[in-house]
């Protein structure tokens, strides 16, 4: 019999408030200590398993740890609950891609912008599906659509340079290192690199 007084325990750790222990857990992953995450999400699942955002948040783990069958499995999972959670289905297509199942990748990424046609992220992993299929203008047009969406955001501008380098377009590669500097000196020294 549990004691009413006594705070809900599994696996040792107190549950009595999930917020906290899921403020614990983004602390962790932000501080990239994946094994505590883990550690505190798996218990929390066991009591809390409609709750989307402890599996998101276990599938970042998985992702962080290359774990991409496990990270998939719980994007589908957090989707399932959340038909609206976006993130998760930016993050399943991007597993898909991994895993060279650019078809799912396709239908999980129209999917997020069905619910969000404004949503820049789902249109740079788009980007990369088209670009690994070999459709070299669509991927060009769903970078410039998140570019039209977003057109500070420096990973936009990274995915369009390594588009153009991809295509030999040097001039393009130059322009896009060139709006890099001024909006993220650590990438467009990656990028950089890259200049003959």
């Amino acid at each position: 019999m549990i004691d009413s007084d006594q705070p809900f325990t599994t696996g040792g750790i107190a549950l009595e408030d999930p917020e906290s222990r899921y403020a614990t857990v983004l602390s962790c992953l932000e501080s990239r200590r994946y094994a505590e995450a883990l550690a505190l999400l798996d218990p929390l699942l066991a009591v809390h398993r409609r709750d989307a955002r402890f599996y998101y948040a276990r599938a970042v783990v998985y992702l962080s740890t290359g774990e991409y069958r496990k990270a998939g499995s719980d994007l589908l999972r957090t989707i399932t609950i959340d038909r609206t959670f976006l993130p998760a289905y930016r993050h399943l297509g991007f597993v898909q891609l991994t895993m060279g199942r650019e078809e799912s990748a396709l239908k999980t990424l129209h999917s997020a912008l069905a619910i969000d046609p404004g949503y820049t992220d789902a249109y740079c992993v788009l980007g990369d599906v088209y670009m690994d299929c070999g459709e070299h203008e669509k991927a060009r047009g769903a970078f410039e659509k998140a570019l039209e969406l977003d057109p500070h955001n420096p990973e936009i501008h990274c995915k369009l340079a390594m588009f153009y380098l991809s295509r030999g377009d040097m001039p393009g590669l130059r322009a896009e290192y060139a709006i890099l500097r001024e909006l993220d000196a650590d990438m467009a020294e990656q990028i950089g690199n890259l200049l003959p």
